[in-house]
């Protein structure tokens, strides 16, 4: 009895150490990695290439040079994801975007893009610098301003201004593009 007892227990004892179905591991096999260039990933995400962004660097300096620490603040957000209502390097929107690069430098403007469109002076697009905002119409709701984009630099008549996208997050991008073309609304200086 004593011995059938003891084998019992070893019995039980083992099969209780064996995993179950649900407890074992599946073999570590890694999904397909596929490598792109850095161009590739540029332009699956329309984000510009590092040579881009390293003349960015040396753009001229505007005439205001509170638009140059505004702009520099607003590019220390460039690549962060979007979020609607944000304001910090976790999450922003367009306005959010705007209303903090400004309001770093003590200048409060409202948080919503379309109440931006009242502050400041209108001004002609030839006329636009470094700094100036961009106000547009976009989607299903061009019948009121609800974007907005910062002026960081001005080449060969191309503007180029940092904002925030719902798909893209904060990118850099050029208003001769023909999305940001039929959506322009006005321009507007602040400074």
């Amino acid at each position: 009895m004593k011995k059938s007892l003891f084998i019992l227990i070893i019995i039980i004892s083992f099969s209780s150490c064996k995993p179950s179905k649900s407890a074992k591991r599946k073999k570590n096999t890694p999904d397909r990695v596929e490598i792109k260039t850095d161009a590739e990933v540029a332009t699956d995400y329309h984000i510009e290439p590092k040579e881009t962004i390293k003349k960015r660097s040396k753009r001229r300096p505007s005439p205001e040079p509170k638009a140059d620490q505004i702009i520099d603040y607003a590019l220390k957000f460039e690549g962060t994801r979007y979020k609607w209502g944000g304001t910090t390097k976790s999450g922003m929107d367009c306005s959010g975007l705007v209303f903090e690069s400004f309001r770093t430098h003590d200048i409060l403007l409202p948080r919503i893009s379309r109440d931006m469109a009242k502050k400041g002076t209108k001004i002609p697009l030839k006329k636009v610098t470094q700094g100036d905002l961009l106000f547009f119409k976009t989607g299903g709701r061009r019948n009121a301003i609800n974007h907005v984009g910062l002026i960081v630099a001005i080449r060969n008549n191309d503007i180029e201004f940092i904002h925030a996208t719902s798909s893209k997050g904060v990118i850099i991008s050029h208003l001769n593009e023909s999305y940001w073309q039929n959506a322009f609304e006005e321009a507007r200086r602040i400074l």
